[in-house]
């Protein structure tokens, strides 16, 4: 099969094509799942974390598609649980909660990829295999602290430049705030005029 349709055949790892997709929206799952065995996927359904984990323990996947909140648990669980038990695993989360401190947090606890719902079989084929993807079709992971100014510029933007609220907003000291804003203040383009 063609690297076009991202096949992960073509990634070195042909012997092992096994995923795990983490889903609890039922219906959801098996059209992704279905998808997924279309383009040449083993795939393992489980639609709780609980059910995930004994996949992880007794038959750790190649890939793994995990959705972030699996009826009110983390699938964060299975992400490093996977990575403890594979580390040479790839994993993504697919998420209708894509913000910074998920990503950031999914990124802390091994996970390759983040991508928002919706998101195209091909961009998670994509995103499981490394390729680059349009931007507006991922959320790349930064350092931590490049994350957390960022986060921090966005409020101070969304707050008209008011370091009070903003740092309110943030649950922050002020004069923290202001250090951190004199250190690095926002770009250019974001300051207001």
């Amino acid at each position: 099969m063609t690297s076009n349709n991202h096949d992960l055949l073509d990634t070195g790892e042909s012997d092992d094509r096994t995923c795990l997709l983490v889903e609890d929206d039922k219906v959801f799952a098996q059209r992704f799942a279905k998808a997924l065995l279309e383009k040449g996927l083993i795939v393992s359904v489980a639609t709780s974390v609980a059910d995930a984990l004994d996949i992880v323990t007794y038959n750790p996947p190649r890939y793994a598609v995990v959705d972030l909140n699996i009826d009110g648990e983390s699938g964060l669980q299975v992400i490093e649980a996977l990575r403890h038990k594979r580390p040479e695993a790839r994993s993504l989360v697919l998420t209708g909660y894509g913000n910074l401190p998920n990503a950031v947090a999914a990124a802390k606890t091994g996970a390759h990829q983040f991508l928002p719902k919706p998101a195209t079989v091909e961009e998670v084929l994509a995103a499981l295999q490394g390729d680059d993807m349009s931007d507006d079709a991922k959320l790349n992971f930064e350092s931590g602290d490049q994350v957390r100014l960022t986060h921090i510029h966005t409020v101070y933007r969304q707050c008209g430049q008011n370091v009070s609220e903003t740092a309110r907003q943030l649950n922050m000291h002020r004069r923290t705030l202001q250090r951190i804003l004199a250190k690095s203040p926002p770009p250019e383009e974001s300051r207001l005029v």
